[in-house]
């Protein structure tokens, strides 16, 4: 599955810009992979999208912690 993102546009969120601790996250038709800023090459987690959404739902609603 990594395979399809390889050329995936990749983003950091605006929040962590200036810091050296944060994830990126990259797009692929129905899927999207999250990878360490610090250790690109060390592997992506890849979910469905609306798995990810489910998490960024959880995550707006403070039930992640």
């Amino acid at each position: 599955m990594t395979r399809l993102l390889e050329h995936a546009t990749w983003r950091k969120a605006r929040r962590s810009q200036n810091t050296s601790a944060c994830i990126e996250v990259g797009q692929a038709p129905g899927l999207i992979g999250i990878r360490d800023t610090k250790d690109r090459a060390g592997g992506t987690l890849v979910v469905d999208r609306v798995t990810f959404g489910a998490f960024l739902a959880a995550v707006k609603s403070n039930r992640v912690g």
